[in-house]
């Protein structure tokens, strides 16, 4: 074809099918102003914190990132993966990445990218362009949707595509929280988590990133797939109502969230004669800050303070085998009638 075209035609690239997997991003290191650039991004994404602009600048530029990012530089420091010098989210996305290319082989070109941060989604877009990709799988990795996550994944690739003279075709992938495969991975990841143990827990907590209750008032259906979930895991185990759990963590600001809440869940189990418990959070692809270090750290060190004898983190299902067939039935079933 390429003999039929003007001598001065820009170069056109064979065809190519791109999966770009998108997650919610991170620092590019732990000191404050890298923290300050990476908080700046995320608390100034209206689908993250829907507080009116001209109020919510206010408390962004004068209060929050005057202080909060020397606190979770420290968070960061704990759980920053010093031999691969990156964060872990980065570290296992990557993996993850690698391995999918591997599994799809020539039938798609696989990638990364970030909401926050870098890699960043504009990069990866326009680098898939540029490789020949015409049509583009966007994959947020959240088994469950809301639109602080999901929809403030794609609304950034949505920003970059208006920029583009010639747009690639662009699917985006549902979310997966009551697929077969991914209940059968996290019911697996449970049963083999508490083989590894030397106790048997009284309770196994699943752990969601909570979010404002208005948020649900206004629409979100995020809080009744987080409970479908664990409710089909539960099924899927064979296991008691009150044998696993549901609660919601990291609640930021004065605004009530979605309860119960796991650190509250945690100070009062043992009080309850619930003194062993094993926790892990689905709603998360990859282990990051907020399972690292609040779940695996701080839940430990609370849960152990108010009584508590025995505590286990399970790990996110990351780029384990199980995992990467979670993302990889997800992908090819939405890839059908592309490949």
């Amino acid at each position: 074809m390429s003999e039929h075209l003007p001598k001065d035609h820009p170069p056109v690239k064979p065809p190519k099918v791109g999966v770009l997997l998108l997650n919610l991003g991170t620092p590019d290191a732990t000191d404050y102003w890298s923290m300050r650039r990476y908080l700046k991004e995320f608390l100034s994404d209206a689908r993250v914190i829907e507080t009116p602009r001209i109020i919510w600048w206010f408390i962004l530029n004068l209060i929050v990132l005057t202080f909060r990012p020397k606190k979770s530089g420290a968070a960061y420091d704990k759980i920053w993966d010093y031999e691969a010098k990156d964060s872990p989210l980065r570290v296992i996305a990557r993996s993850q990445a690698e391995k999918l290319q591997a599994r799809m082989g020539d039938a798609a070109l696989v990638d990364f990218a970030m909401r926050y941060g870098n890699p960043s989604t504009e990069s990866r877009l326009k680098a898939m362009q540029a490789a020949g990709c015409d049509r583009i799988l966007l994959v947020p990795l959240y088994p469950q949707y809301s639109a602080p996550t999901t929809a403030t994944a794609n609304d950034k690739a949505f920003d970059i595509l208006k920029t583009m003279r010639w747009q690639p075709a662009v699917r985006t992938a549902p979310p997966y929280f009551d697929d077969p495969v991914y209940v059968a991975a996290l019911a697996e990841s449970i049963s083999s988590g508490i083989a590894a143990l030397d106790f048997e827990p009284d309770v196994v907590i699943t752990s969601y990133h909570g979010m404002p209750e208005s948020y649900l008032q206004k629409g979100d259906p995020y809080h009744c797939q987080c409970v479908k979930t664990t409710r089909l895991t539960r099924e899927k185990l064979g296991w008691d109502k009150d044998k696993l759990i549901v609660s919601f963590q990291s609640r930021f600001g004065p605004e009530e969230w979605l309860k119960p809440y796991t650190d509250v869940t945690l100070e009062t189990l043992p009080e309850k004669g619930i003194k062993k418990v094993a926790i892990l959070a689905p709603a998360f692809s990859v282990d990051c800050l907020e399972t690292l270090e609040e779940l695996a750290m701080e839940g430990k060190d609370s849960f152990e303070t108010h009584g508590g004898t025995h505590y286990a983190y399970i790990p996110c299902l990351n780029d384990s085998p199980a995992g990467m067939d979670v993302i990889e039935s997800v992908v090819r079933r939405e890839l059908m009638g592309w490949i």
